[in-house]
């Protein structure tokens, strides 16, 4: 980080605290490769995460996907091997059957589905109050995917619905890692001056890099 960035992150921290509390940012760059996981070579478009206390939102556009529906779920695994593949099944750290978001009944990572017009662009706006950015739900170091088709959100009467909204292969994925800190509270125990102080209460300020690789 730059001393500039850090004067200006510092600055706006104390002049507008509210806005800074528990603001986790992060970024996620799409990118493309051929059906033999080759490396990428085409930018697809950016995600942009931003949590706000319980709050994950996640906005941008990815092109070059098939039309329609398309199931858009993070994976336990870190790895992007394998077609997507060795990303292993949706995070689901508490051991609940594949549901829609607003389900009680559903894994960490189901987030539903994207849309991708005729012309092959997604425009995503999603927000969530499970997945996470930081704690026990952190998606830091594992893959977001995007499937083939439509996730049924566990409508189905079927074991892939029930698992996987059967949704289909996967076309594209990425590992979510984190690529800067601009500042850490200090610990309650500490012994701190007034202007010290202010940092209580302000949260990690990270931003995430997270390469997709459609398959084709």
């Amino acid at each position: 980080m730059s001393v500039i960035f850090l004067q200006i992150a510092l600055l706006s921290a104390f002049l507008f605290p509210s806005i800074c509390a528990d603001a986790v940012k992060a970024r996620a760059y799409t990118l493309k490769a051929n059906e033999r996981n080759s490396a990428p070579f085409e930018l697809l478009g950016i995600i942009d995460f931003t949590q706000f206390g319980g709050t994950l939102k996640i906005n941008g556009t990815l092109s070059g996907l098939s039309p329609g529906l398309l199931g858009f779920h993070v994976h336990d695994k870190g790895d992007i091997g394998d077609g997507c593949k060795a990303a292993g099944p949706h995070f689901n750290p508490t051991n609940k059957s594949h549901g829609a978001p607003t389900d009680f009944e559903r894994h960490v990572g189901d987030l539903g589905n994207i849309e991708a017009s005729q012309a092959g662009v997604a425009h995503i706006s999603i927000e969530d109050s499970l997945v996470s950015l930081h704690g026990p739900y952190s998606i830091i170091g594992r893959t977001i995917v995007v499937h083939e088709r439509a996730d049924d959100l566990g409508r189905g009467n079927t074991e892939s619905s029930r698992t996987t909204g059967d949704s289909g292969a996967r076309i594209a994925c990425g590992v979510i890692g984190i690529t800067e800190e601009a500042a850490h509270p200090l610990s309650s125990e500490s012994s701190a001056s007034p202007i010290q102080d202010q940092w209580h209460s302000l949260a990690i300020i990270s931003s995430v890099f997270v390469p997709f690789i459609v398959f084709q």
